[in-house]
């Protein structure tokens, strides 16, 4: 399928997953609505409970329901070639109030399984989180909770991941948790968004809808993280150094991982030499 082709068909995609998402938006304020006069009229917490959950999940689907909208919008518009064709975490960055933003999947030790981003310098950060394993990332993920940190404070709670994420220019981040029922598969940081509860409040809202209508949803579409590494090529690299060296695939990985940060480079690039044999990280190979 030709680019011209491809980009139409992503488009009606995103505005049919749109058109559902307020359709859900809908039901549930209906919902919330029928409860908040029950609760009127014969009381009771449950249904104020209730009236509440169905608030929160009319926000949530309207804001995926914006997402989707605003992604269409770019699509169907755009007029260059695939190579540099939208990026949904685009929309989910300026949605925020910022241009920086980074989508990231753990795995059950909470290390990166996969990473979707709006631009380079949320790319840089959480190629940091992946190298020095801190962040806020990392500890959103773990915590289940919001992390917010500004200015000095980035330095002093992570003291090697923090002066590396200000030396970006970054001086503001703000995480929130991707939170599943009983879990948490990950986590979605903004950077510099400069609005202070007001992001926090949106960002919460904007990784519920993430996580319940776009990654784990009814209406669940890998393709709209078709950018997104999943640490695929530093596996491999892992892999072939740990029979080289002799060593566990971990410890492999973190050799890959100190030295990307040694030479100021991306995993992947680092990754990429391992694999083709250009680089030897392995005493006596």
């Amino acid at each position: 399928m030709v680019w011209g082709q491809r980009r139409d068909v992503q488009a009606q995609l995103a505005r049919r997953r749109a058109a559902r998402a307020r359709q859900r938006a809908e039901h549930a304020a209906a919902c919330a609505e029928q409860q908040e006069i029950l609760a009127a009229s014969a009381g009771g917490d449950l249904h104020l409970h209730l009236a509440d959950a169905y608030r929160r999940s009319a926000e949530c689907h309207l804001s995926s329901a914006r997402l989707q909208e605003a992604y269409a919008e770019r699509m169907s518009t755009w007029g260059g070639d695939e190579t540099s064709r939208p990026r949904f975490m685009t929309g989910v960055a300026e949605a925020c109030g910022t241009t920086s933003a980074a989508l990231t999947l753990m795995g059950s030790d909470h290390g990166q399984l996969s990473v979707a981003s709006s631009d380079g310098p949320s790319r840089a950060a959480q190629d940091l989180e992946f190298m020095l394993g801190e962040g806020p990332a990392h500890d959103a993920s773990v915590g289940g909770c919001l992390v917010s940190a500004a200015g000095r404070a980035i330095e002093s709670r992570w003291p090697a991941y923090g002066p590396a994420l200000t030396s970006l220019g970054i001086h503001e981040v703000l995480t929130a948790p991707l939170r599943t029922e009983g879990n948490c598969i990950g986590a979605l940081a903004v950077f510099d968004p400069g609005d202070g509860t007001a992001a926090a409040g949106t960002l919460t809202v904007i990784a519920d809808a993430l996580t319940r209508t776009v990654l784990l949803g009814p209406d669940a579409d890998p393709e709209l993280y078709e950018d997104a590494d999943h640490r695929d090529r530093v596996q491999q690299a892992a892999g072939i150094l740990s029979v080289q060296a002799g060593c566990r695939v971990q410890d492999a990985l973190a050799m890959i991982k100190a030295r990307a940060f040694a030479d100021g480079q991306p995993p992947d690039a680092i990754a990429e030499q391992v694999v083709r044999g250009t680089l030897k990280l392995a005493q006596g190979t």
